[in-house]
């Protein structure tokens, strides 16, 4: 029976030397796990606030270790760009269908009675859907040529001159069919310099809806313009652009990235890059809306003649003024105020010099009928006259002017 006994002892003596061991086992997770806790606290905290905090310190924040891998710059930049590649692709397939070429076709005589065909290219685009078409009066400018417009798809249509604005680089052709796209016209007024616009046009007279992008560089500029047969007109208030405008492109759409027409491209300065110029819509406007109710350009007028007045002009004849517009006709046999006129009503006389439309300054940028042509006939404006050293200011309702 001992040996038992002594059995039972040393059982017993084993169980209680396991005990401590189980102890320290039990200890050595709990220190692990509060290790990994620690470590992968430790690891936020460092991410997001100590490390960007370091990675500011001058002469800490050029080591890499501070630098951040994480692509979320990147993801951003790129979300942005395929957003504005996007915008333009859609403006581009609004407008487009809309934009047609313009093809003028003459007979040339050489020096020893050889005959060719003499062409030139332009652009327009649709206003109505029976055939109006816009584009530049330059385009259109030779009386003896014929026309031809080829719109989007591909087909040929002979063309008509409707209109060509006097007082502006604008004009109408029309073509005879149907259920034509027509162009979505935007407000100008609400330009900003840096906004994005998009260009549409017949490249050099060969290359068919060319489209080019830019930002808006400038509003309210001025700038004189030739038509390449010898004549040139002076050109108010247009956009300038950086968007690639080349000759063709003459009389396309300048479209926002709505795909909004908000100008006519028109012009572009040689002696540069990048430098070109559109007519802003709001401007032709009037002209346009005239065409589409009546069949011709009808212009708001108040009835006087006037002369433009500069510096110089205002310094030579000593004026009160050295801006606006002088009544008057420089010519006894013509009136300075015509008869039954809206000037007439309201008591204009000669020698009257009108310096504000609306509180706009008539100026050598902005002038009397440029400023006129944005306002449609039965527009009732305010204009600050002086007179003498006396300034008045009149409400006068514009009448209408047919197309000469």
């Amino acid at each position: 029976m001992m040996p038992k006994k002594n059995s039972a002892k040393r059982k017993k003596k084993k169980i209680i030397q396991r005990e401590p061991l189980f102890k320290w086992f039990l200890i050595f997770l709990l220190i692990v796990f509060l290790g990994f806790i620690s470590g992968a606290t430790g690891s936020v905290v460092a991410d997001k606030y100590i490390m960007p905090y370091l990675s500011t310190v001058p002469r800490l924040s050029r080591y890499n270790f501070f630098q951040s891998d994480k692509p979320v710059i990147v993801q951003k930049n790129e979300k942005i760009t395929v957003t504005e590649e996007s915008g333009v692709i859609a403006a581009v397939a609004k407008v487009s269908p809309a934009v047609v070429s313009i093809v003028s076709t003459r007979d040339a005589r050489g020096f020893f009675g050889d005959v060719w065909e003499q062409k030139g290219g332009g652009t327009g685009f649709v206003l109505t859907n029976d055939g109006l078409i816009a584009t530049n009066k330059h385009v259109v400018a030779d009386s003896e040529a014929t026309y031809t417009v080829i719109t989007n798809d591909g087909k040929n249509y002979s063309a008509k001159i409707l209109a060509r604005d006097p007082s502006n680089d604008f004009a109408v052709v029309k073509i005879e069919a149907e259920n034509l796209p027509v162009a979505t016209l935007g407000n100008s007024a609400d330009l900003q310099v840096g906004q994005n616009v998009i260009a549409i046009g017949n490249t050099l007279g060969e290359y068919q809806n060319t489209v080019t992008t830019g930002v808006v560089s400038a509003i309210g500029r001025s700038v004189s313009a030739g038509d390449g047969l010898m004549q040139s007109e002076n050109l108010e208030d247009v956009i300038q652009t950086d968007a690639a405008i080349n000759p063709g492109n003459s009389g396309g759409p300048l479209v926002n990235i709505a795909g909004q027409v908000i100008g006519i491209n028109t012009a572009i300065d040689r002696g540069g890059q990048l430098v070109g110029f559109a007519i802003p819509i709001n401007n032709v406007q009037t002209a346009i809306d005239g065409i589409i109710r009546e069949g011709k350009i009808v212009r708001p007028y108040i009835g006087i003649r006037f002369i433009p007045i500069t510096k110089d002009f205002a310094t030579l004849n000593k004026l009160a003024s050295d801006h606006g517009a002088l009544i008057y006709s420089g010519d006894p046999s013509l009136l300075s105020v015509l008869p039954d006129s809206p000037a007439q009503k309201i008591g204009l006389k000669e020698m009257d010099i009108i310096t504000k439309i609306n509180n706009q300054d008539i100026d050598e940028s902005h002038s009397l009928n440029s400023l006129l042509a944005k306002y449609k006939p039965g527009d009732e404006v305010s204009l600050t006259v002086l007179r003498q050293k006396e300034t008045l200011e009149k409400k006068v309702i514009l009448g209408k002017m047919d197309d000469l």
